[in-house]
């Protein structure tokens, strides 16, 4: 997969740009708050529609209406061309080849990866970010997963808002019955497949995080099932616990265990990294952790994603940029990255270099 060509208008601070990337390496250089960042997250939110705005209506340029992010690209060898607009007085409009799709239909379509500085704290952080970053991964190799995903979501929020009327006494307990049998068998797909995700990701994350630390860090990724210890009978064991927890659910006005709850682990040498992990273990496991990302898609797509690196040459070491560049190299990934110092690069000419300045690319 690779794109051939990427339009944005009115995008954050972008008025309009129109480049073609090269297949290889990109690299966009410039001061901070130029638009660097922009780019990326418009080619990031095409995939996922995620994005750091509180709002959609706030990735729109000051004083406009609309924005809109249009993406020529080859997958499986086929062109396509997928178009989102975001608009500050309608719901956004998506087109795949000039027919409208829902956004549920987009997972899957343009695959990208992004590592950013935030990544670091995947680890310290909360298990809702360890979980979307999982979820986000399968959901691209996967669309029936999401599907999965969004139905088992939905199942969660309808049996919360029961638990509280019974907590309200507007509803009898005995009607939890239906909801919770359902769940279990939604619950069982989520967990197979985010536990057979793990096992490969752990398989693939263990031999980068070898290769990076010169053979001196072993890394394992650990799914943690809240509250179930076996991986037979997931459905039944799960309508089990569910059974047994129902008064603390009801007490709580919420469903306290399921995947919704789980977590992702990861251990260096045997060590908790949450606890034990110095910021160079931080900044090892994370690249790791994206390469096994890139390989893991291609494993399941058979194409690697775009990959997206936002200032994060700056977070690197020498030798880790040189390996991180060598690999993009000799894999031939499509690699957009920003930068604020061209000194991050080697001397030698290669890929394409944008000069980013006030929401505005040159090359």
């Amino acid at each position: 997969m690779f794109a051939a060509e990427i339009f944005l208008k009115d995008w954050r601070n972008i008025p309009e740009i129109n480049f073609r990337p090269d297949p290889a390496i990109n690299i966009f250089l410039g001061r901070n708050a130029q638009g660097k960042t922009n780019i990326l997250e418009a080619i990031n939110f095409a995939t996922l529609l995620r994005s750091r705005a509180g709002k959609e209506s706030e990735l729109i340029r000051w004083t406009k209406s609309t924005a809109l992010v249009r993406i020529n690209f080859f997958k499986a060898g086929v062109s396509h061309t997928l178009a989102i607009e975001i608009s500050a007085e309608r719901p956004r409009r998506i087109f795949l080849d000039a027919n409208p799709i829902r956004p549920r239909e987009l997972v899957g379509k343009l695959n990208s990866v992004l590592f950013s500085p935030e990544d670091l704290f995947l680890f310290k952080g909360s298990p809702v970010a360890r979980r979307k970053f999982l979820d986000a991964q399968i959901s691209q190799a996967s669309p029936i997963y999401f599907f999965d995903l969004l139905k088992y979501n939905r199942i969660v929020e309808q049996r919360n808002a029961l638990l509280k009327k019974i907590r309200d006494g507007s509803a009898k307990s005995n009607e939890l019955e239906l909801w919770d049998e359902q769940l279990s068998l939604t619950a069982e797909k989520i967990l197979r497949k985010r536990l057979a995700s793990v096992q490969k990701l752990n398989l693939l994350a263990a031999a980068a995080q070898e290769k990076i630390s010169s053979h001196a860090e072993n890394l394992s990724v650990v799914y943690e099932m809240r509250g179930l210890d076996e991986e037979e009978n997931l459905a039944e064991k799960f309508l089990e616990l569910l059974r047994a927890k129902r008064f603390d659910d009801i007490k709580n006005g919420a469903t306290l265990k399921g995947p919704h709850r789980d977590d992702l682990k990861f251990f260096v040498n045997g060590r908790e990294l949450k606890i034990f992990g110095s910021q160079g273990q931080l900044r090892t496991v994370a690249l790791a952790l994206k390469l096994s990302e890139l390989q893991f898609l291609k494993s399941e797509t058979g194409e690697y994603p775009l990959l997206l690196l936002d200032d994060v040459m700056s977070e690197l070491d020498g030798a880790r940029r040189e390996m991180l560049l060598e690999f993009l190299r000799r894999e031939k990934i499509q690699t957009l990255i920003t930068a604020t110092d061209r000194a991050y690069f080697p001397p030698q000419s290669f890929g394409k270099f944008f000069s980013v300045a006030e929401g505005r690319l040159t090359q």
